[in-house]
């Protein structure tokens, strides 16, 4: 299906008005880096890499009560519970690693490599993530890194007064898989 047609189905009005901008701005994102005219942005796809997949992932960032270096109670993030979808259907999951886990059985777990600008507020920040493990195989298996852009929610926010307490904050992100291009 070529970009202009998945950017059109994207708009179909019998999507949710904010999956529909969701999925509207992430392809236009992926669009973008592909054509090249991205400048310098934290949605542009490294010099070398190209996008092996994108995933929209509808979930939660899980919160729990913990004391804080100065001994107070805080939020401290535990880990994410999320779904990942691909044209609206479920096409995977994404949990505490992080790992991300598609149901080719392909499962890949990453570590934060860097935090990127572009988060709005009230929102958890965009990441570069590097894949430090990979089990199975899968249309992921030569994803070297993943791009967490266009978030929205998932930041906790209020008093925890009982340690050990759970929050869920629900959340949605674009995860963009990258691969390494081939030299020519």
């Amino acid at each position: 299906m070529s970009r202009t047609r998945r950017y059109r189905r994207c708009l179909n009005p019998s999507l949710p008005t904010v999956r529909r901008l969701a999925l509207a701005a992430a392809l236009h994102v992926v669009a973008l880096t592909h054509a090249g005219t991205a400048e310098a942005q934290p949605t542009t796809v490294p010099a070398g890499f190209s996008v092996v997949a994108t995933f929209h992932a509808e979930g939660a960032q899980i919160y729990q009560c913990r004391s804080g270096a100065d001994g107070g109670l805080a939020w401290q993030f535990r880990e994410p519970v999320a779904t990942l979808l691909e044209g609206g259907r479920t096409v995977g999951r994404h949990y505490a690693g992080p790992s991300w886990e598609l149901s080719d059985g392909g499962t890949l777990v990453g570590r934060v490599a860097e935090q990127l600008s572009g988060a709005g507020a009230n929102a958890i920040p965009w990441l570069r993530l590097d894949i430090t493990e990979r089990r199975g195989g899968g249309r992921l298996e030569q994803a070297t890194a993943v791009l967490r852009i266009n978030t929205a929610g998932g930041v906790a926010e209020g008093a925890c007064s009982t340690a050990g307490e759970l929050r869920s904050v629900a959340y949605a992100a674009d995860y963009v898989f990258l691969a390494p291009q081939a030299r020519r």
